[in-house]
């Protein structure tokens, strides 16, 4: 299997610093501060690329066990919303909500619940952040 990467690198003190975020072969990288990461400032932050990931694993778990039980998603939409919590003495990824909106034909709601949690509770993510608590939020359109 591929080992893929990430990179950051940081100028400067924690709160007057700034750096940049790079996913892979990206070279322009997302700035983030201070602020942007802890007073929701202009400008990116770790936690948003672990949205971004948690995210986009989830989503093709998903397909996956919808096309294996027969149901061909046509279109999944989810957005990871990272809570970052200042926690005994330290910041600290508190909760995941990963929020899936997905057009599957012919399928309903509550099977789509089922299938939506299989795929949240065995995609690598969220394996890799098991000691978090993981929420789900589905929606069929």
């Amino acid at each position: 299997m591929p080992v893929r990467r990430g990179s950051a690198e940081w100028q400067g003190t924690l709160k007057e610093g700034k750096g940049a975020l790079r996913v892979g072969n990206d070279t322009s990288g997302k700035d983030f501060t201070y602020s942007s990461r802890f007073q929701e400032r202009e400008g990116s932050s770790p936690e948003e690329l672990i949205g971004a990931a948690h995210a986009g694993c989830f989503s093709m778990a998903l397909a996956h066990v919808l096309s294996g039980a027969g149901h061909v998603p046509e279109r999944i939409h989810t957005t990871g919303k990272v809570s970052l919590e200042e926690k005994d003495g330290g910041y600290t990824i508190s909760s995941i909500t990963l929020e899936c909106e997905a057009s599957v034909p012919g399928l309903g709601l509550q099977d789509f619940r089922k299938f939506a949690e299989s795929a949240k509770k065995n995609c690598p993510v969220s394996r890799a952040l098991k000691g978090i608590e993981i929420r789900l939020e589905v929606r069929l359109v």
